[in-house]
């Protein structure tokens, strides 16, 4: 089968990243051609300030090196600039005659540096900053000249300034605004950057209109002449007032460009075999100049290219921050506010710091801050997600860790630690393991550091931490994804949202259908998505979907966790956390008969025995069944235990019978499968023995019934649950719980907990479904008690014989 041909204009970051992107979906489906105007494999041109700045290298910034494009079949025409497209004929010219034919063009043209229309913009001196060929210009002429002028006080011109002060040059920053960055800060925060660049040794001449460029007596830039007719020295000038969209080729060759090669959701241009990705592209009116948006671009550009036909680029949300070592500067969004909208702003000058975040209809929709940038991120994903930030208002400013992260409180702040500080504790991962790899692999975004460091991977305490070091070291390149339409895995580009709405709306019933259906990419999909899948199903479709152990972690298909030496240990179930003497003389039966190591009680009331051979699993489950017990699932995404207070049964204090409704609880619950595990406790009165207020649920008896709360955590992020309810029966316990339960399982997103649940849709939100609205709550309620209907004890399943295999041992024959 003859391959398809595609020709790439264009090497640069967004670029490549489409064809990296291409060739991890349809390794064979093209046979590539790269036209480079420069000289060089694909670099980080974001890097380019720490190389001017003596920071790095040149070779360190290289992303794809000469062997990437050579192992990838790619034929790379480095320094060779198109100069004609032939769309008649489908094919490309370069300006040296090079041809290629395509049957599909990707232009990835990039921007060009605006050079002031001034007299003297042409003399020997004069410089824009874009390329490894310009920082060459600047690292030389800083060690010749004394003089500097960069005309721009924006992120690239006040990054250009900094890296030649660092090189030893007396360095004027010359803008046209009335404060330095004002696209990206306001005039408090940014008189506090001037500041601390003043004090890097940088000059400033704001509201400056440059009139002329002067030339000494040899022939080389000698000075900058304002409109007011006021002259400071030059040796070098550098201009950074801004790019603009390269679409020369586009336009030549008759595409219709509008301010940038106009694309629509697929990154085509108006012929639909020429696409178009980066800084070239005007995407809904809008041409980015950050790696972020181009990187999401590339990906749904490579999807098209790859012919999967799914994925939609609907524009982006982007965030600033300099890279200039030892300033915090970070800005997203609409950070000046206006009509609408509410300012919330904590300013110290005497510490340096200012946080400002701009509120709209309970909603972040900008922010900015300097001095202390550490919860820059997490302001990012909240605006980025939408989320409802009514109740955590009062304690915005104050950052996440007040908020009852215990992972890192106190201790977040990337740019002061050490590259020794370790960062992920479950992997051992330093931060400087992680600033080698984004710098030296190339990476942008949090998933790719995960995968090549696996910080982050596992409980994902540290992910915040993780999130500011990517932040602080590729600067505005980092835009964390959208938590609301982050893809399931890289099986799919579907998210969790899209996958649940295709189970639901066409009732697909097993993972192979499923798959099938939304297009997966791989065949038999991944560790991620197949569990995720196989709960949706049979969330979505209880009693007729049909459930895949294979699609479940090991513990859930033990029915039993799985230790670290290989042994499993079993939890019966206690209702309430009670139990008889019958159940004890079991568990100590059972203890003696299997030699169980360790009995150990556990934080959620109930008998733990650590240390069982799996081939003795199903005996002692037999054992417990004929005792009357029955699996406590103690391993699963499900209900685990409902804790109790003794309660009005026997405390002083108690107003309600706590274990009794524990055990009512427990009892409804029984079978439960959840997005992730769910705890729930009943206390008997306000003074709280059974720890309700860190629950998924939490019940509290008072005189006049119960209080509800929900959203609750004890783990390895301690968050308190939210009030959510006054009842008065036990009747209306089980329905609030129930119902609250039922949304949670069928709008979580799995391995999302209630508390991450909540926060994403809010708890106004949750709350309208289901204690404003009656008839939706009972409904829910009901269709929980419809999906748990006939559940049987999986241990009992096991030890009848039909799924006793998996715990028979593989006989030693020799």
């Amino acid at each position: 089968m003859r391959k398809l041909k595609l020709v790439m204009v264009g090497n640069g970051m967004a670029g490549c990243r489409t064809l990296e992107e291409l060739i991890k979906l349809a390794p064979d489906m093209y046979d590539i051609t790269v036209f480079g105007a420069e000289p060089h494999p694909n670099y980080n041109r974001i890097l380019l300030s720490p190389v001017l700045a003596g920071e790095m290298t040149v070779q360190d910034i290289i992303l794809n090196d000469w062997d990437w494009y050579r192992d990838n079949g790619i034929t790379l025409h480095a320094g060779k600039t198109v100069a004609t497209i032939d769309r008649i004929n489908r094919k490309v010219i370069a300006d040296d005659g090079t041809e290629a034919e395509y049957d599909r063009l990707l232009l990835a043209t990039g921007s060009t540096p605006f050079i002031l229309p001034v007299p003297g913009k042409d003399l020997p001196g004069v410089i824009a900053y874009r390329d490894i060929k310009d920082t060459d210009e600047m690292i030389d002429a800083a060690a010749k000249h004394k003089h500097a002028v960069v005309i721009g006080a924006g992120l690239l011109g006040l990054e250009a300034a900094n890296g030649l002060a660092l090189r030893g040059m007396d360095v004027t920053v010359v803008h046209i605004g009335e404060w330095i960055m004002e696209r990206q800060m306001d005039p408090t925060s940014a008189r506090m950057l001037q500041k601390a660049l003043e004090a890097k040794n940088m000059q400033f001449r704001l509201a400056a209109s440059t009139a002329e460029l002067i030339a000494g007596e040899s022939g080389r830039v000698a000075a900058v002449k304002f409109k007011d007719g006021e002259t400071i020295p030059a040796d070098l000038v550098v201009m950074a007032a801004g790019i603009r969209p390269n679409t020369a080729l586009a336009e030549k060759a008759g595409l219709h460009c509008n301010r940038g090669i106009v694309v629509n959701d697929t990154l085509q241009t108006y012929d639909p075999r020429i696409y178009a990705v980066g800084e070239c592209a005007n995407h809904r009116g809008t041409a980015y100049g950050l790696v972020a948006p181009l990187f999401e671009q590339a990906k749904v550009c490579a999807n098209h290219l790859a012919m999967f036909g799914i994925g939609r680029y609907q524009g982006s949300v982007t965030s600033t921050k300099l890279k200039v070592t030892g300033i915090d500067l970070f800005s997203a969004g609409d950070f000046m506010g206006g009509e609408g909208t509410e300012d919330i702003v904590l300013h110290d000058p005497g510490m340096g710091i200012y946080k400002k975040v701009v509120i709209k209809e309970n909603r972040i929709v900008g922010a900015v801050m300097y001095g202390d940038t550490a919860d820059g991120a997490w302001y990012f994903q909240l605006m980025k997600d939408a989320q409802d930030v009514h109740d955590i208002r009062d304690h915005l400013l104050f950052g996440k860790s007040h908020l009852g992260d215990v992972g890192h409180k106190g201790a977040n702040s990337a740019a002061s630690l050490p590259d020794t500080a370790e960062v992920c504790g479950c992997n051992g991962v330093c931060k400087g393991t992680i600033v080698k790899a984004i710098k030296t692999q190339g990476l942008f975004t949090l998933d790719e550091v995960r995968k090549h460091t696996k910080a982050s991977s596992s409980c994902g305490s540290c992910t915040g931490l993780v999130e500011q070091i990517l932040a602080s070291t590729v600067g505005g390149a980092y835009t964390p994804a959208d938590s609301n339409n982050k893809a399931v895995c890289g099986c799919t580009d579907l998210s969790h949202g899209e996958v649940r709405k295709a189970i639901r709306d066409n009732k697909l019933l097993t993972i192979p259908q499923a798959m099938h259906f939304m297009e997966w990419k791989t065949p038999n999909g991944c560790a991620s998505c197949r569990p995720a899948l196989n709960y949706y199903l049979i969330s979505t479709w209880p009693h007729e979907a049909q459930d895949d152990p294979q699609s479940r972690f090991i513990n859930e298909r033990a029915h039993a966790n799985i230790q670290k030496d290989g042994t499993y240990s079993v939890v019966p179930r206690m209702l309430g956390g009670i139990t008889t003497p019958d159940e004890l003389r079991a568990i100590a039966d059972a203890a003696d008969k299997y030699k169980v190591p360790t009995v150990k009680v556990t934080g959620g009331q109930r008998i733990d025995l650590l240390g069982v051979k799996k081939e003795d699993l199903p005996l002692m489950w037999a054992d417990f069944a004929k005792a009357g017990m029955v699996s406590g699932h103690a391993y699963g995404k499900s209900i685990r235990t409902v804790k109790t207070c003794v309660g009005a049964e026997h405390c002083r204090f108690g107003t309600q019978l706590s274990m009794s409704m524990g055990v009512k609880l427990e009892k409804m619950l029984f079978g439960m499968w959840s997005p992730h595990k769910v705890k729930l406790a009943v206390s008997g009165c306000p003074r709280n023995c059974a720890e309700a207020g860190i629950k998924d649920v939490g019940v509290i008896g008072v005189d006049s019934g119960y209080e509800l709360y929900v959203a609750g955590n004890g783990g390895i992020k301690t968050e308190v649950a939210e009030f959510f309810a006054k009842v008065k029966t036990d009747e209306e316990v089980m329905e609030y719980s129930g119902a609250f339960l039922q949304l949670y399982r069928e709008e979580g997103y799995y391995l999302e907990r209630t508390v991450h649940y909540v926060q994403r849709v809010g708890l106004d939100y949750v709350k309208s479904k289901v204690v404003e609205d009656a008839a939706n709550r009972r409904a829910l309620h009901e269709r929980l008690l419809f999906a748990l209907q006939g559940y049987k004890d999986p241990w009992q399943e096991r030890t009848e014989g039909a799924l006793k295999r998996p715990y028979i041992p593989i006989a030693v024959v020799a």
